[in-house]
């Protein structure tokens, strides 16, 4: 039910924090694994310490504009024929006080959380239908956050506002692709340890103290969910947002 020996998948930001935790698994299982960042020396480290356990390819990609997307989806192309699996993790987000808040730290994450996984998607389309099929449909993984879901209280206004779209966005795409075994679904993760959430890498006691589940989300929380979803067990969830945050978004 969770196997997913022999597919391939995309994971873009996969070279660091939770993209290269799912990438990590993924490769663990088996899977392809293209991972994607725009720093070239790091998305190559990382993909050659993860092929020790399988096939990991590093593609250096700047995925907040449309000519990097295509440059990704043509390379893609002409190494595969179909693809299994996209996650579209690549996130990046901008604090800054209401009364202060610029104009580019809008632009950056609406171009990286938003427009960038609408127009991946769009793009490797035709890789996803040539994979996909009724027994075994192609998934799409949208990598949100739970600041999507709630009102968090720090002033990440373009980051929260591009998670709540990209939450809507699944949605929108579930539905347009689904008759074409191409199912879209979201992934909200709550605190886990990484460079964008520097607090529950630094701090993890601190966090788990605002945490019903007691402790910060280790990599198998979010890989984990990843593998439910890709694989036959997430073969009927249709444009949901699963929280995977140890209760945060309940509780408040």
């Amino acid at each position: 039910m969770f196997d997913l020996d022999g597919r391939v998948a995309v994971v873009t930001g996969g070279s660091k924090g939770i993209g290269r935790m799912i990438a990590e698994e993924l490769v663990r299982r088996g899977v392809r694994t293209y991972i994607t960042a725009r720093h070239a020396d790091v998305c190559l480290q990382t993909a050659a310490e993860l092929s020790e356990a399988g096939e990991c390819i590093g593609i250096p990609n700047d995925m907040s504009t449309v000519d990097g997307i295509g440059a990704l989806a043509k390379d893609l192309a002409r190494r595969e024929d179909g693809l299994d699996i996209l996650v579209n993790n690549a996130g990046t987000g901008w604090v800054a006080p209401f009364d202060d808040f610029p104009e580019k730290g809008w632009d950056k994450a609406f171009n990286v959380n938003l427009k960038g996984p609408f127009f991946l998607t769009q793009r490797l389309a035709p890789l996803l239908r040539a994979a996909a099929s009724a027994e075994r449909p192609a998934k799409v993984i949208n990598i949100s956050s739970i600041d999507g879901v709630y009102v968090p209280d720090d002033e990440s206004f373009s980051y929260a506002a591009s998670k709540a779209g990209l939450n809507h966005l699944t949605r929108r795409l579930a539905k347009l692709l689904a008759p074409e075994h191409v199912h879209v679904n979201a992934i909200a993760p709550g605190a886990f340890a990484s460079d964008m959430n520097v607090i529950a890498r630094d701090e993890p006691e601190r966090i788990a103290a605002f945490v019903p589940a007691g402790r910060v989300g280790r990599p198998e929380d979010i890989a984990g969910t990843v593998v439910y979803m890709a694989s036959r067990a997430g073969d009927y969830l249709m444009g949901v947002t699963l929280a995977v945050d140890g209760g945060v978004t309940h509780a408040m």
